[in-house]
């Protein structure tokens, strides 16, 4: 059973910055793309960023695009979200996920079974 721990969230001024972690255990993710994917209060989870099993390919949410950026070491069967310029509106709890398809992990990640507790990330105006 794979098992994902985020980490790195907290609060911080808009404009700040903030690194989030994921470890997965269970699987070894160097054939797995790897994606970060958010849920504010109310609303659906959503994608924000993804990257390839390689990591020659990333991809992102519009509203993420320019400020966020995904990254993984495989060695350490870890993925990364560093974050900056953060607005009020990427308020939410932060939820990281596998797949071996980058397709189904953009676009039908609501249909993955397993989630970790997730990191909540709060920005203040």
């Amino acid at each position: 059973q794979v098992q994902l721990v985020e980490s790195g969230g907290g609060l911080v001024q808009a404009g700040g910055s903030l690194r989030l972690s994921c470890a997965v255990s269970g699987r070894t993710v160097s054939t797995y793309a790897m994606g970060w994917f958010r849920q504010a209060p109310g609303k659906e989870r959503e994608f924000v960023a993804a990257i390839t099993w390689t990591g020659s390919s990333t991809y992102y949410a519009d509203s993420v695009k320019g400020r966020f950026t995904i990254s993984r070491d495989n060695a350490k069967n870890t993925v990364y979200l560093q974050m900056n310029s953060l607005k009020p509106e990427d308020t939410a709890v932060y939820y990281c996920n596998i797949d071996h398809n980058r397709e189904y992990l953009k676009t039908r990640y609501r249909y993955l079974e397993v989630w970790g507790q997730g990191t909540l990330v709060t920005v203040s105006s």
